[in-house]
Parts: structure tokens; C-alpha cells; sequence
């Protein structure tokens, strides 16, 4: 709002981007209509492209003792790779990476010529069903399961039990949004949502999971190139004034800015001059990881707020601000089911670190808008977004806080969580609340859309790149581990980064258990243990996404990620890419444990991690030392 530029994104882009635009399509709004209490309630849990039990263990629990008391409870799986959620599933569908959009478009036409379609619901509140069963009916029973890799009972047993369970709940996270389809793949899922009238109820719905905290929030408050705060859009004219004239701001960009991918495609290019990276580390994290780091390290001025000094995006920047972190600082977050709580510090900052609002207000102010940014607490920034939410409000927009507006600072001070929507007069209170049982959705006729959409060709093989690769997390890492790695109790789970691999395919190339295995394409390459598994198709490979120039001699595997987005979101398609893997045989291995932390590590493959009071450390040689006995 007032040096004028869109270009802001938040990891948000990388997380949750395309079911932000699978609900604006359907929805008219990003709103997740359902409660976490509907996990529990539910009868059938279906889980899509979501290691729930290690990304989402809190939730798991939830639905282990749900299950637990109710054995009848159903859970589904929907995952190429068997992952530690299959534990708790009734139902594993291995299906094709990419193929969900066939998959739920199949389940849509099953559903409606099974007489499963709610006519009053769909009637009532929604538009646009007939052209979605069009496309749908394109491909037959049989040609889905070709193209899910599925078996025709296995494709039934699934469509039996979704429709045989009126309380149903999908959830669904990375692998479907970290997609090139990934917009396709939530709006197929909403699809048959709508046409079941589920949604809106208690243990009914469609349910994004976040990646990570406050992925929620920082949407809400505009945290992305082609949004505004308040679920308030970019483009909309009068959406623009009225944040325009709400900030008394002198410069509010027209257009959406570059979202995360095109942004750092900009810095590389030289048309972006200066950047600010804020608690994020994008030399490891964005796809094409090393050209990312390029293009940081050539651009002429960049800024990284962090609590860690050195990490990979800190090592090719100019200025390193000492942010607060999370047991430092004070404000809100917002998780998966709009739910707003407080977070209060419990750490004094220390040396010369700052909060990041505090660290914003301070530059606005060198930079001549004081008065503007004039806020002496998180209280009076969060009761002006407050107010944002409700002006020109009535009901017109999902997000209102109006009734946070009464409160003085105590009862901020004191609030215990609470879900938005929380209305003039309405108290703040931990009520479920849900979106859309009656309609009343955020469209221009106030009608749900269906959303035509259409399988993808199947993934191409690239010559030279036979194997589809997957990422993702382990269960006791976080990110790029600039933090969670310091634990010496997280780094005993895992040590080192790995490879999983069906067994056929490490017999073709020779690779035995927890040898190494290199994968390589033309973007760069990555060095794990190899872990030979039948949790793998044949195939495909599983690698973590945790390990950074910091921790492992090559261990960033979003190095080898192609910038692929989805066209719609924005979101890159994190989640899969080609490459080839290798045996690398090494004339030497060694294993240490040391008291400091090493600096540079003399061998060509290596790996480390916090141990008791010190570190561990494997590594090895290619060639055999001269002084080497036995």
C-alpha cells in the first residue's frame, strides 16, 4: 500500500495456493467450510495426498481414538506411496501420481448414476453440474481405472463406501495441492462434495489441511501476490478503494505481483532489485533450489530476516535482521479450521532481535511513513484487521471479526481460541462453526459452482529420467531444519537424508540396503541411503525434503525440482519429478561423533546431526585414503 508493490508472497504459495483457488472457483471465497471436530464425527475419512500420521500427527491421534471408539469408522487412503497413514487405513488406494482429477471425476459419475445426488441441495444452491457430469462421463469405469492404476474392485470398494457413508469428510493436503493440476485435482474433490449435499454439517465435508502453521493466517491478512488482507481481492476496483481509503495509503498496486516461483525467475532476470526474505529459507525450499540460490547470491541487494545466522539463504545475502522467534514474540495464528488463537511469548528477546511487525514498522518509518505505521503492540495491529474485516461488510465477505471490535486490551490479552466468522454482538467463543450446509455461499447469485475439469496426460517419461520422483517430510523435521535440526532427540528418527525404492528397481540398478544412491537430472543432483521398500511402486522414488547445504553434502532435494506451477494457483508442483538414480559406490566409509560442530568436512559424501551434546557425522570417500591399513 505504499511503496506500491504487489510482489509479495508467503510460503502459503508453496502450501496451500491451489485450494485457495479450488475455493474461490467453487466458493466465490477461501473458505474452509468445515470444523476439526468433524474428523471425529465423521464415518468415513477419506485422506488425500496426506501422510496424516507423521505431517498432522495431533490429527492423527484424533482419529485413532475416534476410531477406536467406533471400529465401524472407515478411513481411506489415497496415496502412490504406502505411507505411515496406511497404518490407520481400512482402505489403501495406490493409485498413479497425478491422477486424482480421474479418479474423483469417476466417483462423481458413479455417484450420480447411483441416485446419490442430493436434487434439493444441488437445486437450491449450486450451478453448473451439468457440464461437470459432461466431462466426467468422458471416461468410462473401466478407462479410470487405467488411468488410477487401479483395480476395478478396488475403484468400486472406494465409490461404494463414499456413497454408502453420508457422513463423510476428504481430507487432503500436499499431494494434491503441490501439483501442476493441483487447482483441478481440489475442485474434482469439491465436485462430488456438492452433488452429495455434503458440506456444511457435522462430519460432512470437504477439508483442506494445511502444511504448517498460520498458513491460514497469513492468507487472511493478504499474504499473497494476487490478494489483499481481509479475503479482499486485487483485482476487484472497489475492493482496492476500500483498502485504499481503510490505510489512507498513497500507492495500492492494480495488478496481482509475481507469485513466489516468477518472483525469484524476475530476481535472476534483474527485474527485481531488492529483495526482503522473512523467516523462510527459498535456497532449499523453492523448486530448481540451486538457481534460486543463484539468483538471490547475483541480486544487489537482499535482506533475510531469520532467527538462525547461518543458513543457506543467509550465507548469498547482504543484511541479516535477528528476528524473534516463536516462544519470543506475541500475536495470533490461525489454523486449518479458521480458528484464530493467541500467541503469547514465553522467552525474553535477546541481543538485538526484533518481532517482525516491529522490524516493519521500524523501516516503514525510515522510509517517511511513520505516522501510518505508527503501532506500539501486536493488540492494535490485530484490532485494526479486526476492523478491516468488517468494514463494507454485511455479510458480503466470509471473513468478518466484527465483533473483536468491542474488546479493550484485555480481552485480547485473554482470548482463548475462537473460530471466524465472529460477527457484530456475537461473542468469541469455541463454538464449531460451519460454511455452506444452507447455501449462502460467496458468489454473485450465492450459488456453489461446479467445476468442469479433465484428467492430465500422464506423466511423460523423459528420456535418460525413467523414475518419478516424490517429496515430502519425515515425521520429527520440520522445513528446511534450520531449527528442528538442532534437537539431538528429532535427529534419532532419521539422521540422514534417504531414498526410498521398490525392490525391483534397486535390483536392476544394484543398489543394496542403506547403500547410497544418487538421483541426477539436468537441474542437479542428491545423496541418500537407500531404504528398499515395498511402501515404493516400481518406478518411483520417495525422498525428504528436510536436508540443506548445512546439514549433507547433497541433500537439497528440490535442487532437482523442475519451476513447474500450477497455471491457475500459482503453486509449484512440488510433489513430482523425473530424474534417474545410480549406485555410488564409495572406497571408503566413516562414522564419527564430535564434540563442535565441524566446518568444511573432507569427503565427498557426508551427514550431520545433533547427537547428545555434540554431532554425528557420516561420511565418505571415493578415493582410498594413501594411509589407509587393512
Amino acid at each position: 500500500g505504499f511503496i506500491g508493490s504487489a510482489n509479495i508472497d508467503t510460503n502459503s504459495r508453496l502450501c496451500m495456493a491451489s485450494s485457495v483457488a479450488g475455493h474461490r472457483r467453487a466458493f466465490g471465497s477461501d473458505t474452509v467450510p468445515g470444523c476439526y471436530e468433524d474428523l471425529e464425527q465423521a464415518d468415513l475419512i477419506v485422506a488425500v495426498g496426506s501422510n496424516f500420521a507423521w505431517c498432522h500427527p495431533v490429527l492423527s491421534q484424533r482419529m485413532a481414538e475416534a476410531k477406536a471408539k467406533r471400529p465401524e469408522m472407515r478411513i481411506v487412503l489415497i496415496d502412490p506411496r504406502r505411507s505411515a497413514s496406511a497404518e490407520l487405513a481400512d482402505l489403501h488406494l495406490a493409485i498413479k501420481s497425478d491422477s486424482d482429477v480421474a479418479l474423483f471425476n469417476g466417483l462423481l459419475r458413479w455417484l450420480e448414476e447411483s441416485g446419490c445426488r442430493n436434487a434439493d441441495y444441488v437445486a437450491r444452491h449450486t450451478g453448473g453440474l451439468d457440464a461437470s457430469l459432461a466431462s466426467a462421463r468422458q471416461t468410462s469405469l473401466g478407462e479410470t481405472a487405467r488411468l488410477t492404476g487401479l483395480s476395478l474392485a478396488e475403484l468400486l470398494a472406494f465409490y461404494r463406501l463414499f456413497a454408502l457413508h453420508e457422513k463423510t469428510v476428504t481430507l487432503y493436503s500436499q499431494g494434491v495441492n503441490q501439483s501442476a493440476g493441483g487447482t483441478d485435482k481440489v475442485n474434482a474433490i469439491l465436485n462430488c462434495h456438492l452433488l452429495t449435499g455434503r458440506i456444511g454439517l457435522p462430519g460432512r465435508g470437504p477439508f483442506s489441511l494445511t502444511g504448517q502453521p498460520n498458513a491460514m493466517g497469513g492468507r487472511e491478512v493478504g499474504g499473497l501476490a494476487n490478494q489483499l488482507a481481509a479475503h479482499l481481492d486485487i483485482e476487484n476496483a472497489e475492493h482496492r478503494a476500500l483498502v485504499q481509503g481503510f490505510w489512507e495509503s498513497p500507492a495500492l498496486p492494480e495488478a496481482p505481483g509475481l507469485k513466489a516461483v516468477d518472483l525469484f525467475q524476475a530476481v535472476a532476470e534483474g527485474r527485481v532489485k531488492a529483495l526482503w526474505i522473512m523467516g523462510t529459507n527459498p535456497a532449499v525450499s523453492l523448486p530448481d533450489a540451486g538457481a534460486v540460490r543463484a539468483a538471490i547470491h547475483a541480486c544487489p541487494f537482499v535482506v533475510v530476516s531469520d532467527v538462525e545466522q547461518r543458513t543457506d539463504t543467509t550465507e548469498v545475502a547482504d543484511v541479516l535482521l535477528p528476528a524473534a522467534a516463536w516462544g519470543e514474540k506475541d500475536g495470533t495464528v490461525t489454523n486449518s479450521e479458521r480458528r484464530i488463537s493467541r500467541q503469547r511469548a514465553f522467552l525474553s528477546l535477546p541481543g538485538e532481535a526484533r518481532p517482525d511487525w516491529r522490524i516493519l514498522c521500524d523501516v516503514a518509518a525510515a522510509m517517511g511513513w511513520g505516522d501510518a505505521f505508527d503501532y506500539s503492540s501486536p493488540w492494535e495491529i490485530f484490532r485494526e484487521y479486526a476492523a478491516l474485516t468488517a468494514t463494507a461488510n454485511n455479510g458480503s465477505r466470509d471473513l468478518d471479526l466484527s465483533g473483536c471490535l468491542d474488546w479493550r486490551v484485555a480481552d485480547y490479552e485473554a482470548a482463548a481460541p475462537f473460530q471466524w466468522p465472529c460477527g457484530r454482538g456475537e461473542a468469541a467463543g469455541d463454538r464449531p462453526k460451519r460454511f455452506f450446509a444452507e447455501g449462502g455461499f460467496f458468489t454473485s447469485d450465492g450459488r456453489a459452482r461446479f467445476v468442469a475439469v479433465t484428467p492430465p496426460a500422464a506423466p511423460q517419461t523423459e528420456r535418460g529420467l525413467p523414475f518419478l520422483l516424490n517429496t515430502g517430510r519425515v515425521r520429527d523435521q520440520w522445513h528446511t531444519m534450520t531449527r528442528s535440526g538442532r534437537s539431538p532427540r528429532l535427529a534419532q528418527h532419521v539422521a540422514e537424508p534417504f531414498v526410498e525404492i521398490h525392490p525391483a528397481d534397486a535390483d536392476a540398478l544394484g543398489i543394496a540396503a542403506a547403500g547410497l544412491v544418487k538421483l541426477i537430472n539436468h537441474r542437479g543432483s542428491y545423496v541418500g541411503r537407500a531404504v528398499i521398500t515395498e511402501r515404493q511402486q516400481p518406478g518411483e522414488l520417495f525422498a525428504p525434503m528436510h536436508w540443506n547445504a548445512q546439514t549433507a553434502s547433497s541433500g537439497r532435494v528440490d535442487a532437482l525440482v523442475a519451476s513447474r506451477c500450477d497455471p491457475v494457483s500459482g503453486q509449484p508442483a512440488l510433489k513430482m519429478t523425473r530424474v534417474r538414480a545410480e549406485s555410488v559406490p564409495l572406497a571408503w566409509y566413516g562414522f564419527a561423533v564430535v564434540a563442535d560442530k565441524p566446518g568444511k568436512i573432507p569427503a565427498d559424501y557426508w551427514a550431520l546431526a545433533r547427537s547428545g551434546a555434540g554431532y554425528r557425522l557420516e561420511l565418505g570417500g571415493h578415493q582410498r585414503p594413501d594411509d589407509w591399513r587393512g
